[in-house]
């Protein structure tokens, strides 16, 4: 059945109302249960109170012990009922945020400013960070190491093999069909983004940990067996009569004090680093179980889910072992229990022997594992765009050392149903210079052109009726800006951006030559920071040193002396305009079409303004 935007739209609105629903059902019987505990609990004190003070009938304690265990049932009942509305709360959050997308809003997601760079071959023009950026729509990585593995291949600007991007394609389209999985992840990480790096830090803390290895040794463990025995025997002969009572009392106290002073330490030094990421600890179980038991088929997605399993160890077994460590050393913290299990147990000595197991088992698997949940969190994020953007079609890759970029029906992803497509064919090593009025198109049409490459080139969707395209590398410059603070002025600054454009299709270097064989790059108004005479000079003279490269370009200009070019006798120039027609009103076609802009609309604008303000 095929999807629409409106399908899913109401998919997401029915899945809030029933949950929704079961919240105030489960809210509800949460408060049975609450009254159920005090009224339990209250008995059992009347029963105890009953027993002591009208002559300690035995009916009484049965009584007492009967509403003790009721209390305790309800108790866990109530306790497995909260657990329950969290997450039922989790899933609405998750479904709540998806309809916010279908509505244009994205502000329940993060927008990935601290990604943006004015230098980077082409992120910064084709808005790819930022609010309402491309990042922005995709985004719902519920790790930061997720979205910095997200923002890492949207700003890729290494050329890709097409068996690379396929393999990105087949994972994603699995996993765009597979929404109960996603939603699953992604209700992990409501209560608060995890923090990978806090995590990774404390894991590289401790890895420094000093801990006592004696714990490690076997005749360590075979001493502890001992004493404990020892001890045992003792308690057992004490009662029996054979030794004195305060023998195991002495046995008992020097044993609490030397296990403590050699643990308590180490203990307090594990606790203070780890105890900083509980939650965390607590939600990668439950991300890595929900990975490990996804039965994802596609190449990249078992490959995620064969990472968890190594010759080191077992992914998720090194978090449950850890949190358990962490929970057995937040035990200690009731004093009186702290000093029966050491006593009788030294339980001290046998954490630190665990937490030593944990370190040397699984210390240096675990970055992979959190790699591993970062990879797949961002696939997560780029499935759920490809699901709530059933319109955008595969692109369909063709195997060549020339730049390709068909396309029929390309529009722009951040218009929507508002959109104009356009078909438009790139050939290799040719120049498309595309004039026309201000507002007409030409910006955004640079931008669709731009955005699906980087789209195709991760394996996603693109916004076209068919794209067919080749693996190349993309280079821009529509959006220069000054940089008073370093005394760079808007011109200066557009020079240095088109000699760093030279620098990355090879003009400087052999290196750069062979890294980047083949490049498109897409240009808006060259020099605009010059006069009018010398801004055409200029352009001239930098396409015809640019197009001795193996380049091909895309420029939008309003200089229409500069499609003069397309006289040249190599014939790699072409001419290309987005009209308007002039009458009472301003009609923008938005469609490209060959030839050059006859139209412009500056003077036209100003005279209506000036009228009105008349």
């Amino acid at each position: 059945m095929t999807r629409s935007k409106e399908s899913i739209r109401d998919f997401y609105r029915l899945k809030i109302d029933s949950l929704t629903e079961s919240i105030i059902s489960k809210k509800k019987k949460s408060k049975i249960f609450v009254t159920g505990e005090l009224t339990s609990f209250s008995l059992m004190i009347a029963c105890v109170c009953a027993y002591i003070g009208w002559g300690q009938h035995v009916w009484a304690l049965l009584l007492a012990a009967a509403f003790l265990i009721a209390y305790l049932i309800i108790r866990r009942i109530d306790t497995n009922n909260s657990n329950h509305v969290e997450k039922l709360e989790n899933l609405k959050s998750v479904y709540r945020k998806e309809a916010k997308y279908l509505e244009g809003d994205y502000s329940l997601f993060a927008a990935g400013d601290f990604y943006i760079d004015p230098h980077h071959p082409f992120t910064f023009d084709m808005d790819i960070f930022g609010a309402d950026s491309l990042f922005h729509r995709i985004n719902r990585t519920i790790t930061t190491g997720g979205s910095n593995w997200l923002a890492r291949e949207l700003a890729n600007d290494k050329v890709r093999t097409i068996e690379h991007i396929k393999a990105r394609n087949e994972a994603i389209s699995e996993l765009s069909e597979r929404e109960q999985l996603r939603t699953s992840f992604l209700m992990h990480g409501q209560q608060g983004e995890i923090d990978t790096a806090d995590i990774i830090k404390v894991m590289t803390s401790i890895k420094e940990v000093k801990v006592p290895q004696f714990a490690l040794k076997k005749r360590s463990l075979v001493m502890a067996i001992c004493v404990i025995s020892g001890f045992a025997v003792n308690v057992i002969a004490a009662i029996m009569g054979k030794v004195n009572c305060t023998f195991p009392v002495v046995w008992g106290i020097v044993q609490f004090f030397l296990v403590f002073s050699v643990c308590a330490r180490p203990l307090h030094v594990i606790h203070k680093i780890v105890s900083k990421i509980h939650r965390q600890l607590k939600a990668y179980i439950h991300l890595i179980g929900v990975v490990a038991d996804s039965g994802l088929k596609s190449s990249e997605n078992v490959s995620i889910i064969r990472s968890f399993v190594n010759e080191e160890g077992n992914a998720m077994q090194s978090f449950k072992e850890l949190k358990n460590i962490l929970d057995g050393i937040d035990r200690r913290g009731n004093v009186l229990g702290l000093i029966i299990f050491n006593v009788a147990g030294l339980s001290d000595f046998f954490l630190v022997r665990r937490f030593l197991k944990w370190q040397s088992k699984y210390m240096l698997s675990i970055e992979e594992w959190i790699e591993a949940i970062s990879h797949f969190d961002a696939l997560v994020s780029m499935a759920t765009f490809h699901y709530n953007e059933p319109l955008a079609t595969n692109a369909q890759f063709v195997r060549s050392n020339e730049i390709i970029y068909k396309v029929q029906g390309l529009y722009h992803p951040f218009l929507g149903s508002k959109a104009v497509k356009n078909d438009f064919e790139v050939k290799d090593s040719n120049y498309y210079i595309i004039t026309g009025a201000n507002m007409a198109g030409k910006s955004t049409f640079l931008r669709a052109v731009g955005i699906n490459y980087i789209l195709a080139m991760n394996g996603m969707p693109v916004f076209a009726d068919n794209l067919q395209i080749s693996v190349f590398s993309l280079f821009s410059s529509m959006r220069t800006t000054d940089d008073l603070t370093h005394g760079i002025s808007y011109f200066n600054a557009e020079l240095l951006r088109l000699k760093q454009l030279m620098e990355v299709c090879g003009r400087y270097g052999k290196e750069n030559m062979e890294t980047n064989k083949r490049t498109l790059i897409i240009l808006d108004e060259i020099l605009k920071g010059t006069n009018s005479l010398d801004k055409l000079n200029g352009s001239r003279l930098f396409l015809q040193e640019i197009s001795r490269l193996p380049v091909t370009g895309i420029i939008a200009t309003h200089d229409l002396e500069l499609s003069k070019m397309d006289q040249n006798e190599s014939g790699r120039f072409h001419n290309y305009c987005f009209e308007i027609e002039l009458a009472a009103q301003i009609t923008y076609t938005y469609k490209i079409t060959k030839g050059v802009a006859r139209n412009q609309n500056a003077t036209f604008l100003l005279n209506n303004m000036i009228k009105g303000i008349s």
